[in-house]
């Protein structure tokens, strides 16, 4: 079974988070759906709570701890990112933004990024096309269409109600989107069919004797070294015929 990794960075403050609570959903959704497709998927979580004070080490010494270095490594080896902050002043979290300013932005390159957000009201839901989206862009990831932002009414809503029901649709169209953007990304290598290793080298074996046999035919014998070796060092002006001879032959 093919098995892809999928980074779940959330920025929430507080214990309990509702970010990191929608965090933890769309992984259960992309879960979901990657098994419905017959692919595993790992989550490896990255709370950046815990990484406060190395982040903002970073900044000051100009090295990442090793705390927060082992937490941007398996960012850039997952094949695929969560990326979830609670939004403060009309855009993402300070907490969010420093830890992917002290990352490597070729880290992100084509990577599938499903972008979510939390806050107090619906009102700031455009924080995942107007903040999130141009610094996703920047890190030349591909984030899917699909972004979701829960506010704190949808968190207080069951699934039967519009507004929870609402959130988990956006919860299972993400997932699925980031999934099948997935696997787009990173195709799974299928298995060379089982007709064993020695038929594949006797063809090969085969198939470069009869080239042999071509080139022979069509270029003659090949030359020894040391004629390959004259070749190579004689003068290309050595056997020129003047023109006017070959006019007078004409």
């Amino acid at each position: 079974m093919t098995t892809y990794t999928v980074a779940v960075v959330s920025a929430g403050l507080s214990e309990p988070s509702s970010t990191k609570l929608l965090a933890d959903r769309l992984a259960q959704a992309v879960r979901r759906d990657a098994a419905r497709r017959g692919v595993r998927v790992e989550i490896v979580d990255v709370p950046l709570r815990g990484l406060a004070r190395p982040i903002a080490d970073t900044f000051v010494t100009g090295f990442a701890p090793p705390a927060l270095q082992a937490a941007l490594e398996s960012v850039y080896a997952a094949d695929a990112l969560i990326a979830v902050s609670p939004v403060f002043s009309a855009s993402y979290s300070g907490l969010f933004k420093s830890f992917f300013d002290a990352a490597d932005p070729q880290g992100f390159s084509g990577k599938p990024v499903l972008l979510a957000a939390t806050g107090g009201s619906a009102r700031h839901s455009l924080v995942l096309d107007y903040a999130m989206r141009p610094l996703f862009a920047y890190l030349k990831a591909e984030p899917v269409a699909t972004g979701v932002f829960a506010a704190t009414a949808d968190f207080g809503s069951d699934s039967d109600s519009a507004a929870g029901g609402d959130l988990d649709r956006r919860i299972e169209q993400a997932g699925r989107q980031l999934v099948a953007a997935l696997a787009e990304a990173v195709p799974a290598v299928a298995p060379p069919a089982s007709t064993g290793a020695d038929a594949f080298d006797v063809e090969d074996e085969i198939a470069a004797d009869a080239v042999d046999r071509a080139a022979r035919v069509h270029l003659g014998p090949e030359p020894s070294q040391l004629e390959a070796r004259r070749r190579r060092d004689a003068d290309p002006f050595d056997n020129l015929i003047p023109f006017e001879r070959l006019l007078h032959h004409s």
